[in-house]
């Protein structure tokens, strides 16, 4: 029987503001970056994928906007993007715990910020697992996406509900099923957090101003680390036809697609995904 892995709680101070980060285990540094739907944070991502990674030292931090972490003011998304913002802020971070290189997941605009570290910093980036990440996509069909409009609509129009949380995981996942319940209303409070709920607003009103997010894809080519890209075949908010700009660019790159299977590749394919993750993180595969 596998033991529950014990959680450690840190809040770092940056320049930015304030960072939670959990850490749990021992070993080689493994950064989990989180998506950015409403409710997201760095456990509520990746809390049922952590017994698959035993044997790393594996760093959660909530990125700014989320979870237990500062709230990035409007000045602050006028004078640089999220993406900006969060690189600044994991870095500081991991200076923080004495983190020097590090193996990276990313998924969604949390795959934005990875992207951006492995750029920034291509040295420090061990291993880098991208899970349809914002910013380095070029879709060939219509924007914004249905995903990305049902993440606009959640916080706009009159506010949050329960309907939306149901209407928002269903486009998100090939099979909603996959969520009962609890699990639903479990996101749904986690969204209600008024200050995340301004923050939202300026985020929408940021992209809004800067046309999306950040073009990564114009710098693909400075990543050196080898890289994993997990995509759902029915993704429907960073859809898998924008792929090819990241596999024609990136120096090592390989590419798993997950038939029948959404946004949330942790999720909806839980024991594939952890065994590719660690098998490409283990092995050199």
């Amino acid at each position: 029987m596998i033991a529950t892995p014990e959680l450690h709680t840190r809040t770092i101070e940056t320049s930015l503001g304030s960072i939670g980060v959990t850490i749990v285990g021992d070993g080689e540094p493994l950064v989990l970056l989180h998506g950015g739907g409403p409710g997201a944070s760095a456990l509520a991502n990746y809390r049922d994928n952590l017994d698959a990674f035993a044997g790393f030292q594996v760093i959660l931090p909530d990125q700014p906007g989320f979870g237990a972490s500062y709230r990035p003011t409007e000045a602050d998304l006028a004078e640089r993007s999220i993406t900006e913002i969060t690189v600044d802020a994991m870095y500081q971070t991991l200076h923080a715990l004495g983190i020097d290189q590090f193996h990276l997941l990313g998924n969604s605009l949390g795959g934005a910020a990875a992207l951006a570290m492995a750029i920034a910093h291509p040295s420090r980036v061990l291993r880098l697992v991208l899970m349809a990440p914002a910013g380095g996509w070029l879709p060939t069909g219509p924007t914004p996406t249905e995903g990305q409009k049902e993440m606009f609509r959640y916080y706009n129009g009159d506010g949050p509900s329960l309907r939306k949380m149901k209407n928002f995981i269903r486009v998100m996942v090939a099979n909603p099923r996959l969520f009962d319940d609890a699990a639903i209303h479990a996101r749904y409070e986690a969204s209600l957090d008024p200050d995340h709920v301004a923050f939202y607003h300026r985020l929408n009103a940021a992209f809004a101003a800067r046309r999306g997010m950040d073009p990564l894809w114009k710098d693909l080519d400075r990543i050196t680390a080898p890289t994993l890209l997990l995509w759902g075949r029915d993704d429907r908010t960073i859809t898998l036809d924008g792929a090819w700009i990241m596999l024609r660019t990136l120096r090592d790159v390989r590419l798993h697609v997950f038939g029948g299977c959404g946004h949330w590749v942790q999720v909806e394919r839980k024991p594939e995904f952890e065994r590719l993750v660690s098998e490409f993180l283990g092995t050199g595969a």
